[in-house]
């Protein structure tokens, strides 16, 4: 397993070659913006349409679509992983299919159009998906062929809110949110004001336990999980209280006279936790209990808390910076790691 050289956090060299790695988390705010103004002139055609009966989302980021929209959408809303529709839908029904190059959108469509629903395709325009679509009953949203599900994500909710579905969410605003990310976790900071660096540098030695309190903190967490998973090669484990309580109270207390450099059978031993709390103050009062019920378990077992936080703006602005963060500190994990900075 390799170890970790914070020193390399800071090298300008090192930093100068992982630019592949870490310029496109700074280039997230450019991306929506970009996204936000090739959409711009089809979303504003949006107009005076009818309430569908239900919502099915299909493709990267239906989820995010549904922890958003669920709480206060007027109808049913679903996040559909499989081929195909629910056998249910029909002529009443709105199919929001958002991007994708595989079977599964190209099967949801195929489907919406056999079944006379309504359509929406968040797609690039000459894309196989776009054509496959041409419909009078289906709607393009025009995006790059950027491989960014997030902004696509952010251009149907802009076309759900049209539709009377969800609330307005603001592309500039999380544009923002993002730019702030890039500036406090950019490689110009030192490791000393890098939020980022620093949670890379609490999870070198780490199997982290991510968790987030709200549905949206959830979402994050998985992600970052992903990011971390790939950029370590390493186990990390995103999941809710329920889980990581046992997990917590399995774990052994610190050996605090144990010496990895002195015993090399310590040395082989298995990484010892650390508790990542996602936290975008959007919880309840249930949340609150959990989140504490975490944090003193791992304390009764010494295991490290870490944290994520952004508790001011709007759900989704907070979303933006709890998840570039992480996926910052996963970059900064990979480059500490000396692993390959080809994702």
């Amino acid at each position: 397993m390799p170890e970790f050289d914070d020193g390399r956090l800071d090298d300008a060299d090192v930093l100068a070659a992982a630019d592949g790695l870490l310029r496109p988390l700074a280039e997230a705010g450019a991306r929506v913006r970009r996204e936000a103004s090739l959409a711009a002139d089809a979303l504003a055609g949006l107009t005076d349409e009818s309430r569908p009966r239900a919502v099915i989302a299909i493709g990267p980021e239906a989820r995010l679509l549904r922890a958003l929209l669920e709480p206060v959408c007027p109808v049913p809303f679903l996040a559909w992983p499989s081929l195909g529709l629910p056998g249910w839908v029909g002529p009443l029904d709105l199919v929001v299919v958002l991007g994708g190059t595989g079977q599964h959108a190209g099967s949801a469509v195929a489907e919406a159009l056999r079944r006379g629903s309504r359509l929406l395709v968040v797609a690039p325009e000459g894309s196989t998906l776009a054509r496959q679509s041409a419909s009078r009953a289906a709607t393009l949203l025009p995006v790059s062929a950027s491989s960014d599900p997030f902004p696509v994500a952010l251009t149907a909710l802009a076309a759900l809110h049209a539709f009377g579905l969800g609330p307005a969410v603001s592309a500039e605003g999380v544009a923002d949110a993002f730019d702030a990310v890039a500036l406090d976790c950019g490689h110009g900071r030192d490791l000393a004001e890098n939020p980022a660096k620093r949670l890379a540098l609490e999870l070198a030695d780490a199997e982290p336990f991510i968790w987030g309190g709200s549905v949206l903190a959830a979402r994050a967490s998985r992600r970052i999980a992903e990011a971390v998973r790939t950029a370590s090669g390493r186990v990390a484990l995103a999941a809710d209280a329920g889980e990581l309580l046992p997990l917590l109270a399995a774990t052994p207390p610190r050996d605090p006279f144990a010496d990895p450099f002195a015993d090399p059978a310590d040395a082989g031993a298995p990484l010892r936790p650390t508790l990542v709390v996602v936290d975008d103050d959007l919880g309840d009062a249930e949340t609150a209990e959990q989140r504490a019920a975490l944090e003193q378990n791992a304390e009764a077992v010494d295991v490290r808390v870490s944290r994520v936080e952004q508790v001011s703006g709007e759900p989704l602005e907070r979303y933006a910076t709890v998840l570039a963060t992480g996926l910052f500190a996963a970059a900064y994990l990979q480059i500490g790691l000396a692993r390959d900075e080809r994702r």
